[in-house]
């Protein structure tokens, strides 16, 4: 595949790099972590889309992609795993690490393209295909706790972190002591704030398997891991980790109430990513954040996604209600 673009990627030490795959056409929303060892892995493929942004960055690195061996998507989100099928044409000699929930998915992605198309609509086709099924024999399923050894002295540990999606694990690198979380530990923006110094830590809460009892338990389990920094699947590293965990555990919340009072007053999603946008808008004009700030952009794409996720979670709630009634 030729490729003729500009890429961006990060340097974060511990033989770890990230590139930008400019998921939906934005820089610092989602990347590819490259960890470099004796086998050569990388953490999260982004959607197809993002395929040629991850092969020019292991060009600039100096890796073939053919010594690829391990790709691990922390869940089967599209902008996570969606180039997995495609990615596997460059990198033939890799393995695709996966969720025990989200395997079936990969090699048939049916299911997932049907939930995607519910949430983007008619924007599908232009951010996600092709999407390609992964080869049931390039897939390895990792269990809660277990590890893959990816050189003499490194090994990467997963662990089962449901709340943002039933097929999501986390990865704790023992050389950095350091932890890709995905989507689990929500949108760390402060990439996008730079110019301004403001950390913001956002959930992410999208359809169709969001639970906030899940999503805290998970994060408290990640803070009993003790770790140095954190990798965000959306977007960068934070070594403030306990800042994001009080974001973390601040935001939630505030999404929550928000669905329950458009469950009280018979309100649609669209309301509440009003709210929403609202309260977050609030609090960055506190923090002297301008109206032209580019953090707007990023939130007017996630809000609404994020919306569907807190009305769902309501709507199955209800029905289960009303089930038990």
């Amino acid at each position: 595949m030729e490729i003729n673009m500009i890429t961006k990627f990060y340097d974060l030490g511990n033989r770890i790099h990230l590139i930008d795959v400019f998921d939906l056409g934005l820089s610092n929303r989602t990347g590819t972590y490259v960890i470099i060892e004796d086998d050569i892995t990388l953490v999260e493929t982004g959607s197809s889309k993002s395929v040629p942004h991850i092969l020019n960055g292991l060009k600039e690195l100096d890796i073939d992609p053919r010594n690829v061996k391990n790709i691990i998507v922390t869940h089967i989100h599209l902008d996570h795993s969606g180039g997995a099928g495609l990615l596997l044409q460059d990198c033939p000699n890799a393995t695709i690490f996966v969720h025990p929930k989200g395997a079936r998915h990969l090699i048939d992605p049916s299911r997932l393209k049907l939930g995607a198309k519910a949430v983007y609509g008619d924007d599908f086709n232009r951010f996600f295909e092709p999407i390609l099924p992964v080869p049931e024999e390039k897939i390895i399923i990792k269990e809660d706790g277990e590890t893959l050894q990816i050189g003499k002295n490194r090994a990467l540990t997963f662990f089962d972190t449901p709340g943002h999606s039933d097929h999501h694990f986390c990865i704790l690198d023992s050389v950095s002591n350091g932890i890709f979380t995905g989507d689990t530990l929500g949108m760390n923006c402060e990439v996008v704030l730079a110019d301004l110094g403001i950390k913001l830590i956002l959930p992410l809460t999208s359809p169709n398997q969001f639970k906030p009892d899940g999503t805290l338990h998970s994060l408290e389990r990640i803070k009993k891991l003790n770790v140095d920094r954190i990798y965000f699947g959306h977007f960068g590293v934070a070594s403030d980790v306990e800042e994001v965990f009080k974001q973390i555990k601040s935001w939630l919340p505030l999404y929550v109430e928000i669905g329950e009072k458009a469950v009280q007053l018979n309100k649609d999603h669209t309301w509440i990513a009003d709210q929403m946008f609202d309260r977050i808008k609030g609090e960055l004009t506190r923090l002297g954040v301008p109206d032209s700030h580019q953090i707007y952009d990023y939130l007017q794409l996630e809000l609404p996604i994020s919306a569907m996720g807190i009305a769902d979670y309501f709507s199955k709630k209800s029905d289960k209600t009303h089930l038990r009634v």
